[in-house]
């Protein structure tokens, strides 16, 4: 592993590489569960990731994995997405996915597969981003996980989930949809409004211009689309312990949210197979 003092150093390493291999950008608002996130990006195919946040003490690089490390106080979701903003014309030209620790990407057929299988695959069918949902991750006894984080028995909601067309002015935009559910549906009382939605364009092609704002959409329409208008294209999930964790974290929910379990829970086997059988990602054309 690498440890930069400063995110310009790190990303002038970043851009005097010649390897254009998908980064990952991991970023740390704790230490939960940092080093099986980094473990995950790993086994999923990404050899290099830029860690930004709560590295102290320094995590152990995943074998075969070019770690760079920036320290940083990640106190505000602006913060983080400030970051990626600067890190996004760094890499231009290169596959870039974030996601925040206790987070874990999945795609289709994940298990046999690796990461850029399925990004050349995306970019053959001419995309440059994939459309991804969060699917909340949550432990099923809090008196056993208070912090709300048990990665040995999680679950996730197998129901309540609706997507609208999203509108800009008045005017539905094609192919653009906003998805709620999961947590953020069921607790939402607890939830800023803006903050509900779960879908997200966590993996995309870095351009100078492209930005990302704080409801996790880029500024260009068509990266924000779920697919082509003439067929379904691949879409994939971010398994998320992150709002479980905020939940029983902040003083203002933690006392109401008792429990997470409801008769829409459902243990979550950690399986690419179980994301495509309830609908919450799908391969497309990928066979």
């Amino acid at each position: 592993m690498t440890v930069y003092s400063t995110l310009d150093a790190a990303l002038s390493h970043l851009s005097a590489s010649t390897t254009r291999t998908p980064l990952a950008v991991l970023l740390a608002e704790d230490r939960v569960e940092l080093k099986s996130s980094l473990d995950h990006l790993a086994r999923i195919g990404f050899t290099e990731i830029l860690l930004l946040g709560a590295v102290q003490p320094e995590p152990d690089a995943p074998e075969g994995v070019s770690l760079l490390s920036v320290p940083h106080r990640l106190t505000r979701l602006e913060d983080s997405i400030a970051l990626l903003n600067r890190v996004i014309p760094a890499v231009a030209g290169r596959w870039i996915h974030y996601c925040f620790n206790a987070e874990y990407l999945y795609f289709p057929f994940l298990e046999t597969r690796s990461i850029s299988d399925a990004l050349t695959f995306v970019e053959e069918e001419r995309r440059q981003s994939v459309f991804t949902c969060a699917i909340d991750l949550y432990a099923d006894d809090l008196s056993v996980a208070p912090g709300g984080v048990d990665r040995a028995r999680a679950c996730f909601d197998k129901s309540g989930y609706y997507a609208q067309t999203r509108h800009a002015d008045g005017v539905p935009l094609p192919q653009q949809v906003d998805v709620y559910g999961g947590l953020r549906w069921r607790f939402e009382e607890h939830i800023p409004w803006d903050r509900r939605r779960i879908d997200r364009i966590s993996l995309f092609i870095a351009a100078p211009d492209l930005q990302l704002d704080t409801d996790f959409q880029l500024r260009t329409p068509e990266h924000d689309t779920v697919s082509c208008p003439w067929h379904h294209n691949m879409t994939m999930c971010v398994c998320s312990f992150r709002v479980a964790k905020a939940l029983r974290h902040n003083p203002g929910s933690r006392a109401h949210v008792t429990n997470f379990r409801w008769s829409g829970s459902e243990p979550f086997r950690w399986s690419s197979m179980q994301l495509m059988e309830h609908g919450f990602m799908e391969p497309g054309q990928w066979f």
